[in-house]
């Protein structure tokens, strides 16, 4: 597994010493700045996984680069160092971007385990995002999205009903074969009558025509046996 990457902006040299060692004796790869203005080509170049910030540095604060830190990355987990405990510190500090405090002087156990916690917290919260992401189909040009009902091409939304998403789900479930006439009906209209048979037509052609704008895509009929959803 690779070392936990931590970006550590701090002007004291002794603390920044000792900090630093101790963070690298214990497994991290630890890049130190000593003052703000160096600190946004650092972050840059080494790409951090986390960062540690001292707040009263000199060229710019670590509030300052905090906003700037998360303008470019707004995922990007910071901690706070800092001798400043007013409320109206802590406020700024967290409106500019900061997860976590950490009031000097501290223990390194502590910060280490703050470290630890915050990325669980930061990447717990990433796989909940990427979990409640919709499932987007690729089809061709198109993006379909069953689950928002959705057909997207080259930015324009087509908003689909539930009959007409449920039949391109079964048309693209399995592109290698084709979906039986029969089996569409009995799942999308309840019963194979007559009646939805000409229904399905109409919905066919109506999704023939969503497609029409790319030409490697074809809803062929098969006779005697269903649609197949090609794409060449």
């Amino acid at each position: 597994m690779d070392a936990i990457r931590v970006l550590y902006a701090e002007d004291e040299p002794f603390l920044a010493r000792i900090v630093h060692e101790s963070l690298e004796s214990r497994g991290f790869s630890v890049r130190l700045v000593s003052d703000g203005a160096a600190a946004m080509d650092a972050f840059r170049e080494f790409k951090p996984h986390i960062c540690v910030l001292d707040v009263m540095m000199p060229f710019k604060d670590g509030f300052s680069l905090a906003t700037e830190i998360k303008d470019t990355n707004p995922a990007m987990p910071i901690i706070f160092l800092t001798a400043k405990v007013q409320t109206e510190d802590l406020l700024k500090g967290f409106a500019s971007g900061g997860n976590d405090y950490l009031r000097k002087p501290f223990s390194m156990e502590e910060l280490i385990v703050r470290i630890h916690n915050l990325l669980q917290i930061t990447s717990n919260n990433q796989g909940s995002k990427e979990k409640n992401k919709p499932n987007i189909i690729k089809l061709g040009k198109y993006d379909f999205i069953p689950e928002l009902l959705e057909l997207h091409f080259e930015g324009n939304k087509k908003k689909l009903s539930q009959r007409e998403t449920r039949l391109l789900e079964l048309l693209t479930s399995d592109m290698s074969r084709p979906v039986l006439r029969k089996n569409i009906l009995l799942d999308v209209w309840g019963d194979d009558s007559f009646y939805n048979s000409r229904n399905l037509d109409v919905y066919i052609s109506k999704l023939r025509d969503y497609f029409s704008e790319d030409p490697s895509i074809e809803i062929v009929t098969k006779k005697g046996v269903g649609y197949h959803f090609l794409i060449r």
